[in-house]
């Protein structure tokens, strides 16, 4: 996976751009850089950590305050093995899943415009 911006990692996790913006300020592990126009600009790992707490605050039903406990203790390697892998493999099919999504819907955008009509120029 490639470095991302704002728009390309708010269509990949279902998570508006404002959230995410916020979940940068309460979350300081999730770092974007920014491009010399001020555009954030998403890591493997910041996109790794977005699908995360997007399960645990969505799915999980943790607080703010719950996720960064959580979020902090998989960091530190109190809670890894396991559980942290599987979360990590789930954020990275999800990733994948919304790609193939986003293909398919390129594809049948080209496919309905490379077609010509099928009246003649006759009629």
């Amino acid at each position: 996976m490639t470095e991302m911006t704002i728009g390309d990692v708010e269509e990949i996790t279902g998570v508006k751009a404002h959230v995410l913006r916020y979940w940068e300020q309460e979350f300081p592990m999730i770092q974007p850089k920014r491009d010399k126009a001020g555009r954030h600009i998403y890591s493997e790992r910041d996109i790794h950590l977005l699908f995360r707490l997007k399960h645990l605050l969505y799915e999980k039903r943790y607080t703010i305050a719950g996720a960064q406990r959580q979020i902090f203790a998989e960091l530190s390697g109190e809670n890894q093995g396991v559980h942290a892998q599987i979360a990590l493999l789930r954020s990275e099919l999800f990733a994948l899943r919304h790609k193939i999504q986003a293909l398919g819907r390129k594809l049948d955008q080209k496919k309905c415009c490379q077609y010509p009509s099928t009246r003649s120029a006759a009629n």
